[in-house]
């Protein structure tokens, strides 16, 4: 089944910062966030066991199990195990190292395996409250991980998580599977293996106004070809498309801040918000089937919303290109 069968809608929303991302979010506040992207009409709810050491499933699965299951598509990822103890030492997961210290104590570990996918989902039921799963995510493979000790950790997706998931969509215990990561290498080795293929991918950070002329080099011809569905994730680039300070997870370099300062001159002489923009240009791709935006407060709900809906200039989208700010191989939103 093809994502844009699944998804109900162009936007959806992301947990990673009910995780504790960066900062300690009050349990009612990341409640009424959950409950104002419903109100708003979002349908769609990405998580992960990795945000917040299950803190993020715990607290969609509250809000979210008062509500008809049959009416919303939830999406969570395997790769990275919530175990019982708690952790005692500084955590080593790279880029991505400091983002949860505010999250729940327990230990994460990275496995791929047969038994840890099955495991995971396990958990992952038992956190959201749910008897089911829409879709499932592969999780940052190849992250932390250089040389070739991410294809090690590739083979045993292959082998491990890879398996059971196509044998799980086989069997209907769920509708989907595919790759949630923010490289595009794994899932273009993905997409050349013969082997059951993924419905589609969560690409994060890789399709945005400031990081895409490498997806459009060889990932996205290959998913269209065969005829894949991409999920956009991060389209705010950690933030800094939207007044935050950080890309990549940690501070923007002065590179980013200054093209950035661009990108907003550019939007405010078209009167067009940046948020518009961003989320737009992501969805413009016809790989694209979603956006995947997170929210720590009711508020930016209707802010994405709103941009979503927002009408920009095609003049906007023929200065970015002019101006060298979109690759000249990316397509423009409405035919531009």
């Amino acid at each position: 089944m093809s994502l844009r069968e699944i998804l109900p809608g162009k936007l959806g929303f992301g947990t990673a910062p009910l995780g504790n991302m960066f900062r300690a979010i009050p349990d009612a506040e990341a409640a009424a966030t959950v409950e104002a992207a419903w109100q708003q009409g979002v349908r769609y709810f990405d998580t992960a066991p990795f945000y917040g050491a299950g803190l993020a499933e715990e607290r969609l699965g509250e809000v979210l199990s008062a509500k008809p299951r049959d009416e919303y598509v939830l999406s969570t990822k395997v790769g990275r195990v919530v175990l019982d103890e708690h952790e005692t030492d500084v955590p080593d997961f790279g880029e991505k190292g400091g983002l949860f210290e505010h999250g729940n104590p327990n230990k994460v570990v990275h496995e791929w395996t047969a038994e840890a996918t099955e495991r995971s989902i396990e958990d992952s039921l038992k956190r959201l409250r749910t008897d089911r799963l829409d879709i499932v995510w592969v999780h940052d493979i190849a992250q932390d991980f250089h040389g070739d000790a991410w294809l090690q950790k590739f083979e045993e997706a292959r082998t491990g998580a890879f398996r059971v998931l196509s044998r799980l969509r086989e069997e209907g215990v769920i509708g989907a599977w595919g790759l949630g990561v923010n490289r595009t290498e794994p899932i273009e080795l993905t997409l050349a293996l013969d082997e059951p293929q993924p419905d589609g991918f969560l690409l994060a950070g890789r399709y945005t106004l400031l990081d895409h002329e490498h997806a459009l080099q060889r990932l996205l011809p290959m998913a269209q070809e065969q005829g894949v569905g991409m999920v956009v994730g991060g389209p705010y680039s950690s933030g800094v498309l939207a007044g935050g300070t950080h890309f990549e997870y940690r501070a923007a370099p002065p590179r980013i801040v200054e093209k950035v300062s661009r990108l907003k001159a550019l939007a405010a002489d078209h009167g067009v918000s940046i948020k518009a923009a961003a989320l737009q240009f992501s969805l413009a791709h016809p790989a694209a089937a979603a956006v995947v935006a997170g929210a720590t407060k009711p508020s930016r709900i209707a802010e994405d919303q709103a941009a979503l809906n927002e009408t920009v200039p095609a003049a906007f989208w023929h200065r970015l290109r002019a101006e060298g700010l979109v690759s000249p191989a990316a397509p423009l939103p409405n035919g531009a």
